[in-house]
C-alpha cells in the first residue's frame, strides 16, 4: 500500500475515533482507540515501539518511542495539547530521520473538528 493511502486510512480511522470520543480525554485512551481502529481496518501497527539511539557507535539508551508505527511506513505521534508547535513537527521529523521513514502524521485529538488537528509531514 502507498503512504498516500496508507495516511488516507490513518486519517478516516483518526476521525472514527474523534467521533467517538470528541475532545478531553488523555492521550493514551486516543492512542489506545485509534490501534483499536486500525486492528479493524486490518492494518498492521506497532505501538510505543522503543528505538534504540546509537550515538558514535554507543548505544546511549532506547529513550525514543514512537506513538504507533503504521505497516512500518507513516509514524503517527498523537497529540492532546491546545495546538500543535514547531516543537511537536521538530519531534516527528526527527522520529522519521532517525527510523529512514519518509511520512509522518502530528494528530492532535484536543480540537472540535479533527481535520484542524492533523498535519501530515513528508521527509
Amino acid at each position: 500500500m502507498l503512504e498516500q493511502e496508507l495516511t488516507e486510512k490513518i486519517i478516516g480511522a483518526a476521525i472514527e475515533v474523534h467521533k467517538h470520543w470528541g475532545p478531553g480525554l488523555y492521550e493514551e485512551i486516543y492512542e489506545r482507540s485509534l490501534c483499536r481502529e486500525l486492528q479493524l481496518r486490518g492494518l498492521s501497527f506497532e505501538q510505543q515501539l522503543r528505538i534504540p539511539l546509537i550515538y558514535k557507535e554507543f548505544n546511549v539508551g532506547d529513550d525514543l518511542k514512537l506513538d504507533v508505527w503504521v505497516e512500518r511506513k507513516v509514524i503517527v505521534e498523537n497529540k492532546h495539547v491546545k495546538e500543535l508547535l514547531p516543537v511537536h513537527e521538530a519531534q516527528l521529523l526527527t522520529y522519521l530521520k532517525l527510523t529512514n521513514c519518509h511520512v509522518g502524521l502530528l494528530i492532535n485529538f484536543n480540537v472540535t473538528v479533527l481535520k484542524n488537528g492533523i498535519k501530515r509531514i513528508v521527509l
